[in-house]
């Protein structure tokens, strides 16, 4: 990983804690990290939408420093979308991330290219940073066709952005096969798309912006397997599932660097 992009490790907690077991996770999360350790990695969390309010209190409250977003985003500025969160009320909580494009929306909600590409751009307007997630189904992996279609969803999912935007963009591959399995890409299956992505936007916006672009990697992260993915060069944090909600494992995974040294 490259010394000028700071590590991120993003917790994406799904559809999971109420707000009172939000607060308390992240109240023990923030004990069981120094203030060099926050310094050195950020970290954030992207809880549900009834959470968030508590955990700006709880981050406002104590000056914590962590950080935190949302899990969606709607593409509307506002209006009669029932049950959708407009960029602004993201904005107004003081999130700083937020979600675009997990393989669960584009599942679950038949999201496609240009719905990510339009939550990318309504993150912008909204003065969030989105997280855009990419990644291929166990199908694509075994015809060999992974790294054309990551990166064919990274190209769509920028299409129409500055290349200020996109040196602010965090990237997110998540291969399918990989998602709450307990199946983990070898670290050397993170470093090729993850390289090859960070290479494609080389091409696209040219080296200097590909080189300040933050590119993770998510898919059974967990303490026992992130010091071997973090040594690699274009791997510059994690999207992590399950792990983050357990505060001592999510602690353990942002001192990755404790791994190593062992």
């Amino acid at each position: 990983m490259a010394d000028a992009r700071r590590p991120l490790m993003a917790g994406n907690w799904k559809m999971n804690l109420n707000h009172f077991e939000a607060n308390l996770l992240v109240q023990k999360l923030a004990a069981s990290l120094t203030e060099q350790q926050l310094a050195d990695v950020e970290v954030a969390v992207l809880p549900p939408f009834t959470d968030l309010r508590t955990v700006q209190t709880a981050v406002d409250g104590d000056k914590l420093n962590i950080e935190y977003g949302a899990q969606d985003i709607s593409t509307h500025k506002s209006g009669a979308y029932t049950g959708e969160i407009a960029g602004f009320m993201l904005e107004k909580l003081g999130c700083t991330y937020v979600l675009a494009g997990h393989s669960e929306r584009r599942e679950y909600h038949n999201e496609d290219d240009a719905t990510v590409n339009a939550k990318v751009k309504a993150a912008y307007a909204s003065n969030l940073t989105p997280i855009l997630c990419v990644g291929e189904g166990l199908t694509i992996r075994e015809e060999n066709g992974h790294v054309g279609h990551c990166t064919a969803q990274v190209v769509a999912g920028l299409e129409g952005l500055t290349p200020e935007q996109v040196k602010r963009i965090v990237i997110a591959y998540e291969p399918v096969w990989a998602i709450g399995t307990g199946k983990t890409a070898t670290p050397e299956d993170a470093q090729e798309v993850c390289g090859e992505i960070r290479a494609r936007i080389s091409e696209v916006y040219g080296a200097e912006v590909a080189g300040a672009v933050r590119v993770l990697y998510g898919g059974s992260v967990k303490a026992a397997n992130i010091a071997s993915i973090m040594v690699k060069p274009d791997v510059d944090g994690a999207l992590i599932g399950g792990a983050s909600l357990d505060a001592e494992e999510f602690a353990s995974i942002v001192r990755y660097r404790e791994h190593v040294a062992r």
